[in-house]
């Protein structure tokens, strides 16, 4: 006897479709970053494999630009970016994809209401990474807008569950905060983009950093980090933690960049150690009890 297909309720392959791609955004996360992979395990069960998808898609992404097998031409790395960002369009579109990164990053955008005005910007800063090679003030503005902004935003959806007025005023907090990412990963990271990638983000950096000039950057970092602390209490309690430990890991990132002779910094990448990361935790869920508890 033929088995009939139900007429009602979810397909369990689709179900199976879906966790497939959440464990493929999971690995991607646990590979790439300590940091990031320690801040999704706080966040509530709603929440967690969404943020997940979205880094996947980001880390995919970056790929392709970065790291991607090194014979690679400017040419074929855009053209598999091209390729890339025109799949994350057709799939959130449609709602799947034979790419598993791209299938779990679709869902979520459907979800939450992720749209082009944040997709676009992320994959036009991408395409910036293969052709432009040193930024003024106003092109960085840009570039980090669709680099590390939008993808705070993009996580901010998941967070507000799609409200568009919890959104709208969270928004500024989350747009700084990733700003504020992305810069601390600049100066971590000055070696790799100088003699590696020959690319300047700094506007004026272009070989040895002075202390005066790594302490102004650090400066901005600081005020960014400030202003994103001021709205993640505004955060759903579902992810008011992750975020806040996220900040605070950062936070010590920059303290210590600051502590680095700017000279260090062209030489080694600056890190948090274990057991700091651990103990920024601890100190993270405790404020949040305190905060619950009262």
């Amino acid at each position: 006897m033929t088995a009939t297909r139900p007429t009602t309720g979810a397909d369990p392959r689709a179900g199976a479709y879906d966790a497939a791609a959440a464990r493929v955004a999971r690995a991607v996360v646990d590979e790439y970053s300590t940091s990031f992979g320690w801040a999704c395990r706080l966040l509530g069960p709603d929440a967690r494999d969404h943020v997940r998808a979205v880094y996947a898609l980001v880390r995919v992404a970056d790929e392709v630009v970065d790291d991607v097998d090194a014979s690679l031409t400017t040419e074929e790395r855009t053209a598999l970016l091209d390729a890339y960002e025109r799949e994350t369009a057709a799939a959130v579109a449609r709602g799947h994809s034979t790419d598993l990164v791209v299938h779990g990053f679709a869902r979520t955008a459907r979800r939450f209401g992720i749209d082009a005005e944040l997709i676009d910007p992320f994959f036009a800063s991408m395409r910036t990474d293969l052709t432009v090679r040193e930024h003024d003030a106003e092109s960085m503005a840009v570039y980090v807008h669709g680099s590390a902004e939008v993808v705070g935003l993009m996580c901010l959806r998941v967070f507000v569950g799609g409200d568009d007025d919890a959104y709208a005023h969270l928004a500024p907090g989350a747009a700084r905060l990733g700003a504020a990412f992305q810069k601390v990963n600049f100066l971590r990271d000055l070696a790799d983009d100088l003699d590696d990638r020959g690319r300047a983000y700094f506007p004026g950096v272009h070989g040895d950093l002075d202390d005066a000039t790594r302490d102004v950057l650090l400066d901005d970092v600081d005020a960014d980090l400030a202003a994103a602390s001021a709205a993640i209490d505004g955060l759903p309690r579902s992810s008011r933690l992750a975020v806040r430990v996220a900040h605070d890991l950062f936070a010590e990132l920059s303290r210590r960049l600051r502590a680095t002779p700017a000279a260090e910094l062209r030489r080694r990448r600056v890190r948090v150690p274990d057991a700091v990361k651990a103990r920024l935790v601890a100190a993270a869920v405790l404020r949040e009890r305190v905060r619950r508890s009262s």
